[in-house]
Parts: C-alpha cells; structure tokens; sequence
C-alpha cells in the first residue's frame, strides 16, 4: 500500500490539546517520511471518516509564564494597555531566520505561531546536505522551549500554497502580526534546473498571495512583516534608497518604488512578492512592512544558546550557505576560502541577533492601514575579498592557516562595483546593530572547529552554474 493511502491524519504529540487542519497531502506525506526518519516522535492514524485529504495539526495552548504584555502601536499611542499579549504568526518558523525569530518574539512576550511545512528539511534530504550543527525536530524543539520557559508556541504543519490550510491556521490564532519567512530562500537552489525555479517562484509568489488573501478575508487588521531581499534592488551604479526613489524627468518629479535588477530566479520571485504587496495595500487597505534583508551571519541568539535541542541550523553549503559562514567552516576544515570570481562582490551583512531585533521593531511600531514600506534590513556593506581577509586575520589568530582561492564564478553578476545603500529607518526605529567584531569572528571560527567533524567537504565548491541550467531534473550532490 502506498504511504499517501496510510496518511490521513498526522498527529505531532507537541501539546495534549491539538486541532486537525487539512492540508497538502503531498508536504504531509514528506514530512511523515522525514520526521519518521528522524524518529521524532510522529504517530500516524487512519481515518475512514475523511478520505483523499491529509491533515495536519496545530498545538493549541496558551502562553505561560509572561512577563510583559506587548501592545500595539495603536494601543500605544492611545495609551490603551491589554492584558492580551500580542499575538504573532511566525510563518517559516522552523529556518535559520524564522526559528531564531520565533523564539524571541516569545521570549519577549509575544504569544507566538509558528506554520511551516518543514519542507527545508527535506531539502537536504534530497540533495545529500546537512546542518553544521544537529537540530531537532520542530515538536522536540518547541517542547525543550517549554520545559525551559514555561512559554508555549503553537504548531500549525502545512503548507501556505493551501488555502484551505492557511485559512484554518488564521482563523484559529487570529494574528495581530504575521511574519512572513516562509519561502525558498536561495538563488542557488532556484537555478539547479527547470523543477527548481518553477517550484521557487509558485512557491514564494503564490504563498504569498495566499497569506495576502487570508489577512483580507479573516484578519484585516494583521500586520505583515515581510522578508524580502537587498538582491532585488541588483548592483546599480547610483545610490539605493530604501524602497523609493524621487526622481524629476522632463520637468516632472514623482516617488517611485526604486529599480528591480534581480539576478536569479530566487531574486525574482521576491521582486513579484514586492509588487503584489504594494497593490494590496493601496487596493485593500492591507499594512505592510517590506525588509529587505541583506546577507545574515552567526548562528546563536540568547534564546538559542539556551540549550543545545533549541540549536539553529547553520548551513555551510554552496547551495545555502552564506558567504561568511562559508568562510568560517571552510578555515576550520583547512579548506581553501572560495571566492568566486574577482571577489569585488559588495553586499549588505547583519548578524542574525540583529534579524530578530528588526522583525521585533517592525511589529512594534506597525505601518498604518494602506501603508506599503520598505526597510533596507543590513547593517555593514563588505565585499567577499574583505570578509576573506577578516576571516583569514581571525583564523590566524587562533592558529588556523587560512588560504584563499580565486574560483570561476557560477553566478552572473559584477564581480566589481559601486555599491552604497542605504539602511537608516530601522536605526530610526531603535535598532541596536551587532557589528562584525574580532570576538564575533572568534566566536564563529571556534563553533565551526567545535563541529568540522560534521562538513562534508564536497558540499563546498559550488556546482550550480547560472549559465548551465537546464530544463533536465539536477541532482546536486549523490
């Protein structure tokens, strides 16, 4: 018998109070085989009663153990106080971004959600990648949170291009605010082949319409955080504003939003996720706060580092690892640092304690009812051959012999260029930034050596070539 005709209902033991939502019966029957394999803890029941439908489940208690209550920005201004802490979906609640962010939106307070269709782990599954560091399932995590806490995150496992899903997930937590990380977030990944991009795009276009659609019909004073990208805005060689740009042509002056130059598919379908948002704003009212986000680094926030099953992920890959993670395993292993091409290659960096630290004041301090705005979300521009020097300075410290090597570069972009955008609202807002520091790097450096028995070493020179891919089916890595 095959596995979607024993999958009807996949029940998670995260809570004794759970709520059945149905959902893709494609992502329930992954996510059984993988958590199955993972021994997490999943037990699955048959249904006669509902046929040709999975299901999935949401843990449903409340928060426990609050010390602060956080008000909306209207409550604030009014002075209105609630004993209701403010409630925040966390969609993509289980990545390197959403898992750090969920846990200190409750840590602060906030009573979270996380929805995920856990689909990243199967991820590395599929192309033979995995986490530098070992990271449990989503259940066991948010139950150590607990037992740590006292605080209680609710489960909702699906997949938002279900509508039906998504729709019971909203109207059942009923958000105050929905942080939207739930997309494939790698250019890489988007151009392994045809499969990939497709998926990449529908995925991130059509979830997004979708969560656009459940705020208008079930939570219409919802506040979304968006994480968009800094790589929408391409390498231009003028200024970036943040979002908008004032420009007089023919004697005439408008705001605009500012040029999309998006350098691969991945790119791309956050650049539609932009324009889709923006209408929605200005034709139902919809607020909208737009980050985009440039390149993140670390691994450990104070929620995080509590203990070692609450771990985020750290990816070292050339399909999903970030330049200067990349760079600290890669002088860990001894492995020559890999900088593509001539290495001028400029980008936004912030630290991820800074991430959650940004999502955290964007909710705080929420767009009006219409309002469509954009945040560049970074707080130091460096180039690959700076990160490599900084890198190689650090390593030797510690008495690492640290090499880099010029490699063909597999993307198609200016490998020298003017960059300098800019990144004031958030500042304006409060934030704090984490800059890169010789402590920091020492911290990333000795966390790559604690785990480098774990790096598959030909995981690490890229293989998904821009100008190469293909409509036939890539498997990266066998």
């Amino acid at each position: 018998m095959k596995m979607a005709h024993l999958i009807t209902n996949c029940s998670f033991s995260a809570s004794p109070a759970v709520k059945t939502f149905s959902g893709s019966p494609g992502y329930c029957r992954n996510l059984c085989q993988l958590q199955n394999s993972k021994s997490s803890n999943l037990s699955l029941k048959s249904s006669s009663k509902r046929q040709k439908k999975s299901y999935v489940t949401c843990a449903n208690s409340a928060v426990q153990g609050q010390t602060q209550t956080p008000l909306t920005g209207s409550q604030e201004a009014s002075g209105h106080s609630s004993s209701k802490p403010k409630k925040v979906m966390v969609i993509g609640g289980d990545g390197y971004c959403g898992w750090a962010t969920a846990l200190h939106l409750s840590n602060k307070g906030y009573e979270v959600a996380i929805v995920d269709n856990l689909v990243r782990r199967l991820f590395d599954h599929q192309l033979g990648l995995d986490s530098l560091t070992p990271i449990n399932s989503i259940q066991n995590r948010v139950r150590r949170w607990k037992s740590l806490t006292g605080k209680t995150i609710q489960l909702f496992i699906g997949d938002i291009c279900d509508f039906e899903f998504l729709s019971e997930a909203f109207k059942s937590f009923e958000p105050d605010a929905a942080v939207h990380f739930g997309e494939q977030r790698s250019a890489p990944y988007s151009m392994i082949d045809r499969s990939r991009a497709v998926y990449t795009q529908h995925n991130n276009v059509i979830g997004t319409l979708n969560v656009l659609f459940a705020m208008k019909e079930y939570s219409e004073e919802c506040h979304l955080v968006k994480l968009g990208t800094m790589g929408e805005y391409g390498t231009p060689n003028i200024d970036i504003e943040e979002g908008f740009i004032t420009i007089t042509h023919n004697g005439r002056t408008d705001t605009l939003p500012y040029p999309k130059q998006a350098s691969s598919f991945y790119h791309l379908s956050k650049v539609h996720d932009s324009h889709n948002i923006a209408f929605t704003c200005k034709a139902w009212g919809i607020r909208a706060t737009d980050l985009n986000q440039g390149v993140v680094y670390g691994v450990r926030t104070d929620e995080t580092a509590m203990h070692e099953e609450l771990s985020n992920r750290f990816d070292y890959d050339h399909v999903f690892g970030t330049a200067l993670n990349r760079f600290c395993v890669q002088a860990a292993v001894g492995h020559p640092l890999t900088v593509y091409g001539k290495g001028g290659q400029t980008r936004g960096y912030l630290d991820i304690r800074d991430t959650v630290q940004c999502v955290e004041l964007a909710i705080a301090n929420p767009a009006k009812p219409g309002e469509f705005r954009v945040f560049n979300q970074f707080t130091e521009q460096f180039s690959v051959n700076e990160l490599a020097k900084l890198v190689t300075a650090a390593g030797a410290k510690l008495g690492l012999e640290v090499q880099t090597k010029s490699v063909p570069n597999p993307r198609v972009e200016a490998e020298e260029h003017y960059y300098n955008a800019k990144h004031t609202k958030l500042i304006e807002l409060g934030l704090v930034p984490h800059l890169l520091s010789d402590s920091l790097l020492d911290s990333l450096l000795n966390f790559a050596v604690q785990y480098k028995d774990r790096v598959d070493t030909a995981q690490i020179m890229p293989s998904v070539s821009w100008k190469k891919v293909g409509a036939k089916p890539h498997t990266v890595s066998v």
